[in-house]
């Protein structure tokens, strides 16, 4: 059993939450707020920081400043289309965002979509538990006290790290909640 190993792959999901949380905007500006988007520019679609630089000059306002200016229309495009609900302004090859109100409405939808993010990564979480396992009752050279007791390490690792994963959330509803 590789505890190093299991331990690395369930941090790696915890990462990848935080990642998706920083997406989820809350009322405040934030360069993570446009990482989802993606932009159609020379015949690929590329991340947005890859075509421009985002900014945040005040706390309800991103910029973008588009590197090739034949590309702020596309630019502008995919942030309309990319589910944030948010409406750019273009200015040559400067886009502003300005981040609106959240309504209740919206807060309540962002906080199951942080529910959602969190139980997807529980599932990767526990799909390393179960890797985990099976090598464990694989291995013939382990006797029977020894499985039960990586297996034991095993469940102790997945439960410290779904607490985090509970506390996040939690952390992160509180944020999307407060006014």
């Amino acid at each position: 059993m590789d505890k190093a190993d299991l331990t690395r792959r369930m941090d790696g999901a915890i990462e990848k939450l935080k990642s998706d949380f920083a997406g989820l905007r809350t009322g405040r500006a934030s360069v993570s707020m446009l990482d989802p988007v993606v932009v159609d520019v020379y015949g690929s679609k590329m991340p947005l920081n890859q075509v421009g630089t985002v900014g945040v000059p005040e706390s309800r306002l991103l910029t973008v400043q588009v590197w090739d200016l034949n590309n702020a229309q596309a630019v502008d495009k995919a942030i309309r289309e990319s589910g944030l609900g948010l409406n750019p302004q273009t200015e040559g090859g400067l886009i502003r965002v300005p981040i609106p109100e959240l309504n209740e409405e919206r807060r309540t939808e962002l906080t199951k979509v942080a529910g959602q993010y969190s139980e997807s990564t529980r599932v990767a979480i526990r799909n390393v538990r179960r890797d985990g396992m099976d090598d464990i009752k694989g291995d013939k050279d382990y006797s029977e006290d020894d499985k039960k007791r990586f297996s034991d390490e095993v469940q102790k690792l997945t439960d410290d790290k779904i607490k985090i994963v509970d506390d996040m959330l939690a952390l992160k509803e509180k944020d999307i909640m407060t006014v």
